[in-house]
């Protein structure tokens, strides 16, 4: 069921910090956006101080990043507390973020592949498509590792990602994918 927050949280370090400061610099002052759980998504919230945002996001990891940050203002959606995955999740069917508009998704994945963003946890994969669904644009944060056949419960295609930021380690098949895909490649670092 994927590898735990603290341990993952350590591995690919300088390549999710340079991809989080990447992810940061697409943010512009005062805009609203959504931030969903992982440990790549993390790395961009030492980058948002100072920014004034309003952040949507369903992750405890997330939160705590932000709460040093006077100026950043934090919504989360109502709902039960998953413990394992840290993060807040309201019963099927329900709605239960805040209204709230905010363009911009960045997003985590286990893995990339030809069939679109994966997760092994189908609980991950019902809270981040209802993140999905409310994003006009979808920013995937993934370091080069994540590039690798793999099977998973499928996020979202590859045509509703657009945008993409990793590490100089993805490999040119990698990234003819995602282009042939329509997907912007931002390289980190």
């Amino acid at each position: 069921l994927g590898t735990p927050f603290d341990q993952s949280i350590t591995q690919n370090l300088a390549a999710k910090q340079a991809i989080g400061k990447a992810a940061a610099a697409l943010c512009g002052p005062g805009e609203g956006i959504m931030i969903d759980g992982g440990t790549t998504t993390l790395q961009m919230c030492p980058y948002l101080a100072g920014l004034d945002l309003q952040v949507l996001t369903n992750s405890l990891h997330i939160v705590n990043a932000l709460l040093p940050q006077a100026g950043t203002r934090i919504l989360i959606p109502s709902g039960t507390v998953f413990r394992e995955q840290n993060i807040i999740l309201a019963p099927s069917g329900e709605d239960s973020m805040p209204r709230f508009h905010a363009p911009k998704l960045f997003m985590g994945a286990a893995a990339v592949g030809p069939q679109g963003a994966m997760q092994p946890d189908v609980i991950l994969v019902a809270a981040e498509r209802r993140l999905v669904d409310r994003a006009e644009e979808v920013i995937l944060l993934v370091d080069s590792s994540k590039f690798v056949s793999s099977s998973g419960a499928i996020v979202c295609a590859l045509d509703e990602v657009d945008t993409l930021v990793t590490d100089a380690g993805i490999t040119s098949a990698a990234r003819a994918m995602l282009e042939r895909a329509g997907v912007k490649v931002i390289v980190a670092g």
